[in-house]
């Protein structure tokens, strides 16, 4: 057994975290567009609109129901096939893509779910005082969702940030695709990927910390 190759760990620190502000980049776009987006399918699911409330099942159904990576092929090598304008996105958008349609598939669930954890005291409340569908939803009911579904989001966010290491599959040069250049170059394939494991790991952690301060605050909230 060979020992490890601390001189090479240590010089490909600086080189990986030139990627992480990509990295997270992309995935705090992604985080945006998808928490949008299920935001507005889970009041679609909630509120049962026709038709659309049918499309949206069909939607979650699919991108719930098929791998990340699968869906990654789909938008980069797929669709340009069929559609010849998109044959203009790069490897960093369909990544973004991608990633937002799945996780907007699983947050819109999340977000349904604490719409309908609000208890149903205030809605009655809001339409006692004559408030609109849209005006009860905007002011009343989306603000408490909101704080029953933040811990649950953080933890999307930071299964997104992993997933992004999947966007090097689409040629694109984040962390996970620099580490894999690094190896290719080196061979020594155990230090770079344990050192982009770790260098993940830390970001993990210190999302840890906000959710955990995020619930302590939310939970202070709550008891008053």
């Amino acid at each position: 057994m060979r020992p490890l190759d601390l001189d090479y760990m240590l010089g490909l620190v600086p080189v990986l975290l030139k990627y992480v502000p990509l990295t997270l980049a992309m995935a705090s776009v992604a985080m945006v567009f998808a928490l949008l987006l299920a935001s507005l399918m889970a009041i679609v699911r909630v509120m049962r609109v026709p038709l659309l409330d049918g499309f949206t099942q069909i939607f979650i159904s699919f991108f719930r129901g098929t791998p990340l990576l699968v869906q990654l092929f789909l938008f980069y090598y797929g669709l340009p096939q069929v559609f010849s304008f998109l044959t203009a996105i790069n490897g960093v958008t369909a990544a973004i893509m991608g990633i937002t349609l799945h996780f907007a598939a699983y947050m819109a669930e999340s977000i349904r779910a604490a719409i309908l954890g609000v208890d149903r005291s205030q809605w009655e409340a809001a339409r006692s005082v004559g408030m609109t569908t849209s005006q009860m939803m905007r002011r009343i009911i989306l603000p408490q969702a909101a704080r029953i579904a933040a811990p649950t989001l953080v933890n999307y966010f930071v299964d997104i940030i992993k997933s992004t290491s999947l966007a090097f599959t689409l040629g694109v040069t984040e962390l996970m695709g620099a580490a894999q250049k690094e190896a290719a170059g080196s061979f020594l394939y155990f230090e770079a990927f344990i050192l982009v494991a770790i260098v993940y790991w830390v970001i993990v952690e210190a999302l840890t910390v906000v959710q955990r301060q995020l619930e302590a605050r939310l939970g202070k909230a709550v008891a008053r």
